[in-house]
């Protein structure tokens, strides 16, 4: 049995609805209830939590899936709220005991005193801005991938209490310009091509 942790990051707030990460929440957990040998568990921020159940939820999770709006260049504050309340709550609780380092060396060995190591995540992201502002010459991301980019420390946030990146998409011009619809089309072949058609071989790796 794979236990599947979902967190929605999107929340309302001023011109933003938080529908679209919502729908994404709800369509990965109707992905891994229709099929075999998946258990799932969910929160959605800006919905009251606990910080202890949080932090057994991250426990509990093979696979923990990221879904989160990119306001201002950052995951929404509430979302980086709870982050930080839960993995403090996770010090020495579950989610991570140290830096990594020693006292005796602390110049090597930074960021690796997670405790879930063996795990993986997910995340996708949603943009106002185009494709092309990170692919194209001249445009506004100088050509680096939101990977590379906006999210490299998100990724390694998770890399440091010991999660490995199983896979990412990402969902672009969803202000001006949204097409919901082939934008849900992609992320299910997205899911498909690596829980159906790999049998999820990629988490056993």
């Amino acid at each position: 049995m794979m236990n599947v942790f979902i967190i929605n990051g999107g929340h309302a707030f001023a011109h933003s609805p938080g529908g679209f990460n919502k729908t994404l929440l709800e369509r990965t957990q109707s992905f891994f209830e229709a099929q075999k040998g998946y258990q799932v568990k969910t929160t959605q921020i800006g919905s009251d939590f606990d910080l202890t159940e949080e932090v057994e939820k991250y426990k509990w999770a093979d696979l923990i899936i990221y879904h989160t709006p990119i306001w201002w260049f950052q995951v929404p504050f509430k979302f980086k709220e709870y982050i930080d309340k839960v993995f403090t709550a996770g010090h020495n609780t579950g989610i991570y005991t140290s830096d990594g380092r020693s006292r005796t060396n602390p110049a090597i060995n930074y960021g690796t005193g997670g405790s879930l190591h063996g795990k993986k995540y997910m995340v996708t992201s949603s943009w106002n801005a185009p494709k092309e502002a990170f692919t194209l010459a001249g445009e506004f991301f100088d050509q680096k991938s939101v990977d590379e980019g906006v999210l490299f420390g998100f990724h390694k946030m998770n890399q440091f209490i010991g999660l490995d990146l199983l896979g990412s998409t990402h969902f672009h011009d969803m202000e001006k310009n949204a097409d919901v619809e082939r934008e849900l089309a992609k992320y299910d072949n997205f899911l498909n091509e690596i829980f159906k058609n790999k049998n999820s071989q990629a988490l056993a790796s």
